[in-house]
């Protein structure tokens, strides 16, 4: 009973607009409030919560997206993965999904992906004669992309929640995000043909013609975007080398990417406090949803509610299989109400008892939670990718849902492949 009324509570102050920090901070303390528990032992809970050095990625990440996309680094990126596939029928979509993956590499933030992507290919598909709802929802729906390439910010907050490796959960989701990112190719290849003008300005995107021309100063495209290209490498080879941790290779990052951006001169020095301002913005929203959610959970621990759904998940089904269906019905729905860093903030907690009875590898778990969850930012009603993209593309939500369609389905498709074949994420074992 208690446990549904702080449920409910959630889910109203979030209906009402609430900050989600407060609506988890509120909803714990009414539990506890009727649990008759003694509410000062959560009073150090937001403290621990934040006051975690592999959280420190976080901003860092957050900072290093923000000064590329205020450089117009990734619209050099984007130009280099245009040179080398423009040969592809179809090639913008092809480049929004594959720089998507990319740009997962330097802001590890979904949202921001699907922000940065439809500023920069969203004009140039339409004017190349896609439909304006199949250009926001293909932009839109790459954010998922952007996370599961790593580095990935609801990766890190799942590694802090549980205490496994962040480094190894970069691991497991590389090949996922590969497959994930070939999956979107192949459906936005059968759909080219539907959604471009193929006898107006679009009839020369859908040829896969070799155009020589993109390569007439590729020499000079390759040398401007190389900082670009070469911040993944630093990012990921420093962790997979062993020679940095996330938060030491996110550090890097900031740092690399400020001093590209002035040397360069893609920036006026006056513009750089404004882009730290929004950097923090960003990382102080996310860092308060980590603070107050801690104490929801920990009001839910000390009612024993992860303990009372792992007993009972034993005690109906000894499947490890069923157990995996009934967790990917939940957060599939969970997915679709809340804020992904949230939403993996209150799940990981409740259900990583669970799955460890199960047998469950902690890595592939994680991948299975955040691939869920994510699928939920290009799922109504909160959908905050699909929102941004609409928004960015001037579309309307109404024209997008049909070509939404057409992603959403392989995303489960995606999905269900990393749940019943484990190798896919843990094949480094």
């Amino acid at each position: 009973m208690i446990l549904t009324l702080m449920i409910v509570l959630l889910l109203f102050l979030l209906i009402l607009g609430v900050p989600i920090g407060f609506t988890f901070a509120l909803s714990g303390f009414l539990g506890g409030w009727m649990s008759n528990l003694p509410l000062g032992i959560v009073a150090q809970a937001p403290y621990y919560a934040v006051a975690s050095f592999p959280l420190l990625a976080i901003p860092f990440f957050i900072l290093a997206g923000e000064l590329m996309n205020r450089g117009k680094l990734i619209d050099r990126l984007v130009d280099v993965v245009e040179l080398f596939f423009s040969w592809l029928p179809g090639r913008l979509g092809h480049v929004t999904l594959i720089s998507s993956a990319f740009l997962g590499a330097m802001t590890g933030s979904s949202v921001a992906t699907v922000a940065a992507m439809s500023s920069s290919v969203g004009g140039r598909m339409m004017n190349k004669g896609y439909k304006r709802g199949y250009v926001a929802a293909l932009t839109g729906c790459s954010g998922l992309l952007g996370v599961l390439i790593p580095p990935s910010i609801p990766l890190i907050v799942y590694g802090a929640a549980v205490g496994v490796s962040v480094s190894k959960l970069f691991l497991a989701t590389i090949v996922p995000g590969i497959m994930m990112t070939i999956i979107f190719m192949i459906v936005h290849a059968f759909s080219v043909p539907k959604v471009l003008d193929t006898e107006g300005v679009g009839a020369n995107e859908k040829q896969s013609n070799f155009e020589w021309g993109l390569f007439k100063n590729a020499h000079v495209l390759m040398w401007k975007s190389l900082p670009a290209t070469i911040l993944p490498v630093i990012i990921l080879g420093g962790i997979y080398s062993g020679i940095t941790t996330p938060t030491e290779a996110a550090a890097i990052a900031g740092v690399y990417a400020l001093i590209v951006i002035l040397l360069g001169r893609m920036v006026r020095l006056k513009q750089i406090p404004d882009i730290f301002y929004q950097a923090t913005l960003i990382s102080v929203a996310i860092m308060c949803i980590i603070a107050f959610a801690s104490i929801f959970n920990r009001i839910m621990t000390l009612m024993q509610v992860p303990q009372a759904i792992a007993t009972f998940t034993t005690t109906v089904t000894e499947n490890p299989l069923l157990f995996l269906i009934f967790v990917n019905l939940l957060l599939f729905v969970v997915g679709m109400f809340m804020e992904t860093n949230a939403a993996v903030l209150l799940m990981s907690p409740l259900l990583y008892p669970a799955a460890m009875n199960f047998g469950i590898d902690p890595f592939h778990f994680g991948i299975i939670l955040v691939t869920n969850i994510q699928i939920g930012l290009i799922t109504p009603p909160m959908a905050a990718n699909i929102f941004v993209s609409a928004r960015i593309n001037k579309s309307s939500l109404v024209e997008m849902w049909p070509h939404i369609l057409r992603f959403l389905i392989p995303s489960i498709i995606g999905l269900l492949i990393i749940t019943y074949f484990p190798a896919i994420s843990i094949w480094w074992q």
